[in-house]
């Protein structure tokens, strides 16, 4: 007969599949989806299934959570690209304007990445061939110039939405730009 721990511990198990699923945060689901693994194979254990215990150890635990780290980590960013020469070193919107970026993109778990590019032909390409999400360049504002303002243009949507939502930076003029338009 079952001992009644056996009992908790098998509840453990779609217990912490529910709290995995309602997760909201990438890296929180992340452990969730190890702990899932861990009881899974404490229950293949108790059970007397060592074999199946090992295997969902080494691979529906370390692997699946070492893969899913990896996809995570990799897809929750934003890179940004830019032409260093058209930011004076005496700029201070600048800076601030890419904390504003960074205070935005992580309400929602995402990182921001900088990439430099020699040209606007170089940055025009890197947004179409889809290797950066936005572009960032100087527009000189007509009522004053000696007040520069930055032009964003980003190519998902998604991320449109997020900066049109979440961005009060009077610095920059936020645009979007469809990739099937630019083909066209």
């Amino acid at each position: 007969m079952l001992e009644k721990y056996i009992y908790v511990i098998v509840a453990l198990l779609p217990l912490t599949s529910l709290m995995l699923i309602l997760q909201g945060n990438p890296y929180h689901a992340l452990v969730m989806r190890a702990i899932v693994g861990a009881i899974a194979t404490l229950v293949y254990v108790v059970l007397g299934a060592g074999d199946v215990a090992l295997t969902e150890a080494l691979v529906g635990t370390m692997l699946a959570v070492t893969l899913y780290a990896i996809a995570i980590r990799s897809s929750l960013v934003m890179r940004l690209g830019i032409r260093p020469q058209d930011i004076p070193e005496s700029e201070s919107y600048f800076p601030e304007l890419l904390a504003s970026f960074k205070q935005v993109l992580h309400q929602y778990h995402l990182r921001l990445e900088v990439l430099e590019y020699p040209s606007d032909r170089a940055l025009d390409q890197a947004l179409a061939s889809a290797e950066i999400h936005a572009i960032c360049r100087p527009e000189q504002d007509t009522e004053s110039s000696s007040e520069t303002k930055y032009h964003t243009t980003i190519r998902v949507h998604r991320l449109w939405e997020i900066m049109q939502q979440g961005l009060k930076a009077p610095e920059t003029i936020l645009s979007y730009v469809s990739v099937t338009e630019e083909q066209e």
